[in-house]
C-alpha cells in the first residue's frame, strides 16, 4: 500500500453545515477511490469559511450577550477541526460501507508548531471566512480592525497571519495510525497553531496554510506523493487572460520561474505551488500534484491535474 496525503480546501466543503453535509458525500466518493486504487491516505482539510463562521458567531454572541466570551482563533480552529472532521469521517465511513470495504477512519485534533517570531505575524496574508463584496468587506474591516484583501478576482476576504509549520505535535499518532491502515483526517485548517513557551505548548492566534501543513505531514510520514485538490483541473499560467495555459507537468525550476513572474496569486494558488515544491524538494523528487476534487481519481493516473517533478 502506498501512503499519500490529500489536501482539500475549506471552500470546497460549502459555507453552512447543511451544504457541507451534502458536499462531503461527493468528496468521500473521491477519497475512497484512492483507497480502492491501493493507497493508505491522510486527509488534510482547509477551514477558511468554517472557522470564519465560528469566529463570527462568537463575536456576535459577545456583542449581544455580555456573558458570552470572545473566542480566540486557536479555539475556533479546534472547533472547526471537530465540525469538519465529523462530517468527513461520517461520509467516508458511509461510503466505505456502501462499497463493502472494512477500513477504520479517525479524525485527529492536531496542533502545529510555529515560531512566535515568524515574520508572517507582521504581514497577515491568509484569507479566512466567506467571500465578501468590497463595500461589505471594508465596512467590517473598519468595525473589527481587520486586514482585508481582494482574493484572485473572486471577492474580498479577511486575512490573518499565516506562519510556516515547523512540526506536527501529533506526528507519532498520525504515523502509527496510517501505518496500521487507518484513514486519518489530520491537520485540519493547517492544524491549531501553537508555540513553545518555557517548554510548554501555548496556542497563538493565526491560521496555518493547510497546504504547507499537508506537505509537512507528507514529509513526516514518508508519503509516496502529495495531492492538493482545489477548484480547477490544472495549474494555470496567465490565469484568466487570452493566453491562459494549463500545465500538465512542470519541474521545480519551471515552477520557480513562474513564481518569479508572479503567475500565481498570493493566498490562493501560490501557497499550493510552494507547498508541493517543498514536498518534492525535501523528499528528493517524490511527485506531487495539484488537481480538482471532481477529477481526483484521475490525478495519480496522470489523466488530470498538474504533476510536479524534480
Amino acid at each position: 500500500m502506498s501512503k499519500i496525503v490529500i489536501a482539500i480546501g475549506g471552500n470546497a466543503l460549502g459555507n453552512s453545515p447543511t451544504e457541507q453535509l451534502e458536499i462531503v458525500k461527493k468528496t468521500a466518493k473521491s477519497l475512497v477511490d484512492f483507497i480502492v486504487q491501493g493507497n493508505d491516505i491522510v486527509i488534510v482539510h482547509g477551514n477558511g469559511p468554517q472557522v470564519g463562521m465560528i469566529n463570527s458567531a462568537f463575536d456576535i454572541a459577545n456583542k449581544n450577550e455580555t456573558k458570552s466570551p470572545i473566542l480566540d482563533f486557536p479555539e475556533c480552529g479546534s472547533m472547526s477541526q471537530g465540525y469538519i472532521g465529523y462530517h468527513l469521517q461520517q461520509a467516508i465511513d458511509n461510503e466505505l460501507k456502501q462499497r463493502n470495504i472494512n477500513k477504520p477512519t479517525v479524525a485527529l485534533v492536531t496542533q502545529t508548531l510555529v515560531d512566535k517570531n515568524d515574520a508572517a505575524f507582521l504581514k497577515p496574508t491568509k484569507p479566512i471566512g466567506s467571500f465578501l463584496s468590497e463595500t461589505e468587506a471594508k465596512k467590517l474591516a473598519k468595525e473589527n480592525d481587520w486586514n482585508i484583501v481582494e482574493d484572485a478576482g473572486r471577492g474580498w476576504r479577511r486575512v490573518i497571519a499565516s506562519p510556516k509549520p515547523i512540526d506536527i505535535i501529533e506526528k507519532d499518532a498520525i504515523l502509527q495510525l496510517v501505518n496500521n491502515s487507518f484513514i486519518v483526517i489530520a491537520g485540519g485548517g493547517g492544524g491549531i497553531p501553537v508555540y513553545l513557551k518555557d517548554d510548554k505548548l501555548v496556542g497563538i492566534a493565526a491560521v496555518i496554510d493547510k497546504d504547507f501543513a499537508a506537505a509537512k505531514i507528507a514529509e513526516i510520514i514518508d508519503a509516496e506523493s502529495l495531492i492538493i485538490l482545489t477548484a480547477i483541473d490544472k495549474v494555470m499560467i496567465n490565469y484568466k487572460k487570452e493566453n491562459q495555459q494549463a500545465l500538465d507537468q512542470i519541474t521545480l525550476a519551471q515552477a520557480q520561474e513562474y513564481i518569479d513572474q508572479n503567475q500565481f496569486a498570493p493566498g490562493s494558488m501560490l501557497p499550493k505551488v510552494q507547498a508541493v515544491m517543498s514536498f518534492v524538494k525535501k523528499t528528493n523528487g517524490k511527485p506531487a500534484y495539484i488537481g480538482s476534487l471532481e477529477q481526483a481519481d484521475k490525478v495519480l493516473q496522470n489523466l488530470s491535474g498538474t504533476k510536479f517533478v524534480k
